[in-house]
């Protein structure tokens, strides 16, 4: 019998059956010196056994020893995680217990289970759609809005500003608003502030009811946002299949919306565009109600026999938990960098090519190709992101979106046509990278704090959308439109070494 260190016995109780054949003794751990060092104690003798039973055994070690949980073979680990351990997490009862036996399911309950899960990403997929209708809505409409309201550059960024406040303000509520109203209120709750921003913008009003507007649409954006991400990326199984499908809506959305909105931009009544906008909204909040009545997310994913075998609540104050985790500061920081060059692109490059391409009303099309090219790499490079690694693969699209002359070329080609080829190029290569970002955060994040995780991810992340495209504007003010292509480049340089300061795939523990 091994023992742990001089002075501490091992007493055998009941015997345990390890993986290998073997027989084996349980025990129960005694210290019998107070002054043993933890971090001398062999551990390879507790590989047999539950975290649980060892804990209850009576041996104290130290929080500062340096035990690392095994995980899946190939998965790099890093040591001294930067979360902190949940205080009082949820326990599994029966796990491991060789004597219980999971109740039947029969194949009609099976059935409904699987239909239950396609139905509830579904329903999130058209919520994300609308969501992509949201962000490429403003690109073919900012220059018919600077001319309707007679301003500048400068001065219509200030909807970007207004739905930046309401994005961080979402990402501060999210979770006492979670907690008190659970899943389905909340993103119901998100999805008809919507349709009444957009309710308030149809009529034409005067430019600051617009900004009011658009606050509401950050603050409605982000509340749906973080839960959705968090609800697929904790799904039980394939989740990375199925973020590449949800994702991939929201870039569908992308595409249709400049295909209307330009349309809309030629006329004189351009802003009943957003009639659309606020009745697709009513829509996507009935659904979500039918869909969901109202429920906590694990009540909706015990249905639907989706909850994730990792999944843990703990009774704490989550708020100071996200906050010390170093990881999320970096995640949040990557977001927002990437969403912002992806909606200023969408934008922006209309009032680009119009300006210095003496493009017409119809370069809102050219945004329209830049967003099917995302939709495109998020659904037919899955398949790459697998097989060379997802943190390599995101390395290797924003190097290809730079240094291949892309995006270079967009600012040094005086061509309209090799233009919008080239920017549809680029969303291609940036349009896998937001699923692989919420892919990457379930493992290297806790998963008892994820939605609220994700809720502060991306919340952040959207208000890059708002961010970026208004330093656009500010920068073209008092350079020229010119100015986009320069800055894009830069941020695009240093969304990878933000990138680079993410961890490598680690076991969450639970």
């Amino acid at each position: 019998m091994a023992s742990l260190a001089t002075g501490a016995q091992i007493i055998p109780t009941q015997p345990l059956r390890a993986a290998s054949g073997a027989s084996v003794s349980k025990t129960s751990i005694h210290t019998v010196v107070n002054d043993v060092d933890p971090e001398t104690i062999d551990l390879s003798v507790l590989g047999y056994f539950k975290h649980d039973s060892a804990a209850s055994s009576g041996l104290a070690i130290s929080s500062q020893s340096n035990v690392v949980p095994s995980t899946q073979a190939g998965a790099d680990i890093e040591n001294a995680p930067s979360y902190p351990p949940p205080l009082a997490p949820a326990t599994t009862g029966d796990e491991g217990n060789i004597d219980s036996a999971a109740p039947a399911v029969s194949a009609a309950q099976k059935v409904f289970q699987r239909r239950k899960r396609m139905i509830n990403l579904a329903t999130l997929c058209f919520d994300v759609f609308l969501n992509g209708w949201n962000d490429a809505t403003a690109g073919p409409l900012l220059p018919r809005i600077q001319a309707y309201y007679g301003i500048g550059f400068a001065i219509v960024s200030l909807i970007f500003v207004c739905s930046t406040v309401g994005f961080i303000t979402g990402a501060f509520l999210n979770v006492y608003l979670t907690d008190k109203y659970g899943f389905g209120k909340v993103i119901v709750i998100g999805s008809i502030l919507q349709c009444i921003a957009y309710a308030l913008v149809a009529p034409g009003g005067p430019f600051p009811l617009m900004c009011v507007a658009y606050s509401l649409v950050g603050f409605g954006l982000s509340l749906q946002n973080a839960h959705y991400n968090a609800f697929v990326a904790s799904s039980k199984d394939n989740a990375p299949t199925k973020i590449g499908i949800l994702l991939a809506a929201y870039g569908l959305g992308a595409l249709v919306a400049p295909l209307v909105s330009t349309q809309f931009a030629q006329q004189e009544h351009w802003a009943y565009y957003f009639i659309i906008s606020s009745g697709m909204y009513a829509l996507n909040s009935a659904l979500l109600w039918i869909v969901f009545r109202g429920r906590r997310q694990d009540d909706i994913k015990a249905e639907a026999d989706d909850l994730s075998p990792q999944q843990e609540v703990v009774m704490s104050n989550k708020y100071a938990q996200i906050f010390k985790i170093r990881e999320v500061h970096i995640l949040s920081l990557f977001a927002l960098l990437y969403v912002g060059v992806e909606v200023t692109i969408g934008g922006w490059t209309v009032s680009y090519v119009q300006e210095t391409r003496n493009g017409t009303s119809d370069a809102g099309y050219i945004s329209s190709g830049f967003f099917a090219g995302m939709t495109l790499g998020r659904i037919f490079l899955m398949w790459l992101n697998e097989k060379i690694g997802e943190r390599r693969a995101l390395f290797i699209y924003a190097l290809l979106a730079i240094m291949s002359s892309l995006e270079v070329t967009v600012w040094v080609v005086p061509s309209l046509i090799e233009n919008g080829v080239a920017v549809a190029f680029v969303g291609l290569l940036l349009g896998p990278m937001y699923p692989i970002l919420v892919h990457h955060s379930t493992h290297i994040l806790p998963r008892w704090l994820l939605t609220g995780c994700m809720g502060y991810i991306s919340s952040i992340g959207q208000a890059g959308s708002a961010v970026l495209p208004f330093l656009t504007g500010l920068l073209a003010s008092k350079f020229g439109i010119a100015s986009l292509q320069p800055f894009i480049v830069s941020m695009m340089s240093v969304m990878m070494l933000v990138w680079a300061l993410v961890p490598r795939v680690r076991h969450v523990p639970t």
